[in-house]
């Protein structure tokens, strides 16, 4: 998709706010852990390659995405950190991972098998994935773990670097699940028959509330970006160690600004009708741009004034209703970088009925990003 370089709309991205919540991250490590940034699916949205070498500058020794592609990019890039791709990657590009210094994830011997065929003596990082309650991808049953360890022990062109899982509920008040999982990924542990150099199971929820897990890594994602992981909507937030700092900001302009009548409508379906004059001012972002058909209503910033979406969202554009007549030109803020702002990403997503990953990961390409306080 192009990148849309010729309007007032763009994504700031503060690399300082990056930089922060790596190093407190950092601070916050227990004695030998190593923090690994999540920067998958463009870095939820902020830029895969600068967000990458940002936190790679602030300290974090690994990368995690979840495509062997955003492995690739981040090669192309001249990244050298060691890169684990967390998904399932089919088994005909195991060569190319291996080529490119790639770890790659197992969830079965059948892909080991199928795998094997494709290394022809190159060596392979992988790292065995344990679903101990996640429901996606892993090992879960004793017999097959145990058959995948022994194929191993007499297949050299693996390298076992890791073996992790994810916890689905890290994030969440109530921590009976939380403590299952812990449970089967520790008898997963004991069954082991060769030894990875990394035995990893915290994320940034669990880091942060600091559940009793051991973990070689950190696998730093949602926070490294100011985030809260524990944020649901319109549910109660878990309070991390110290203070996120949020890096995204999502600003445009007023293009156009006119004034209607009584019972004129705004909008597909004509969801708005006024009641009598108003002044309309039409922002250059719709839902084409990861700004969701759901925000009519949401208020955005417009100068210093936040006024309300009135009309559906169209692909491309929105409209704002106005106090009165205001320039073209004036600033219109989006999304909010101050976490006490009310237009802040958590607030976005609350209205959306969504969580702020969605949000932060659903900006497409053509809104540019700019990024501020490079290091």
């Amino acid at each position: 998709m192009i990148s849309g370089i010729h309007r007032p709309t763009k994504i700031l991205v503060d690399l300082a706010a990056i930089k922060s919540n790596v190093e407190n991250e950092i601070k916050n490590l227990k004695s030998g852990q190593k923090l690994w940034a999540v920067v998958k699916a463009n870095g939820y949205g902020h830029g895969s390659v600068v967000i990458s070498k940002t936190a790679i500058a602030a300290g974090a020794q690994g990368l995690c995405v979840a495509i062997l592609d955003e492995a690739i990019e981040l090669r192309k890039a001249g990244i050298k950190v060691p890169i684990l791709v967390l998904g399932i990657t089919l088994p005909k590009f195991a060569s190319l991972a291996a080529e490119n210094d790639i770890s790659l994830t197992v969830g079965d011997l059948d892909w080991l098998k199928q795998t094997s065929t494709f290394l022809s003596g190159t060596k392979l990082k992988i790292h065995l994935a344990i679903d101990s309650g996640m429901g996606r991808i892993g090992f879960n049953e004793d017999d097959a773990f145990l058959k995948a360890n022994d194929y191993l022990l007499s297949h050299p062109e693996y390298d076992v670097e890791g073996m992790f899982t994810h916890f689905s509920t890290a994030d969440c008040h109530d921590l009976e699940y939380f403590d299952s999982q812990v449970k089967k990924f520790d008898h997963f542990k004991k069954m082991l028959r060769i030894k990875p150099k990394y035995i990893h199971c915290d994320n940034s929820a669990a880091s942060l509330f600091n559940r009793q897990v051991d973990s070689d890594l950190v696998r730093y994602g949602i926070a490294m970006y100011g985030l809260n992981p524990s944020s649901a909507p319109h549910g109660i937030e878990i309070q991390p160690k110290f203070t996120l700092q949020p890096a995204l900001c999502f600003v445009s302009e007023l293009v156009f600004v006119k004034q209607i009548h009584a019972n004129n409508a705004v909008g597909y379906g004509a969801t708005f009708k006024a009641d009598t004059d108003e002044w309309i001012g039409t922002v250059p972002v719709g839902y084409a741009d990861g700004w969701q058909r759901s925000m009519q209503g949401f208020k955005v910033k417009v100068g210093d004034v936040y006024c309300p979406i009135v009309g559906r969202v169209c692909m491309d554009q929105f409209m704002v209703l106005l106090p009165e007549k205001m320039p073209v030109g004036t600033p219109v803020e989006l999304i909010s970088a101050d976490a006490k702002a009310p237009n802040n990403i958590k607030a976005v997503a609350d209205y959306a009925n969504t969580i702020h990953y969605e949000i932060a990961c659903l900006l497409s390409d053509r809104v540019p990003r700019e990024y501020l306080n490079k290091f």
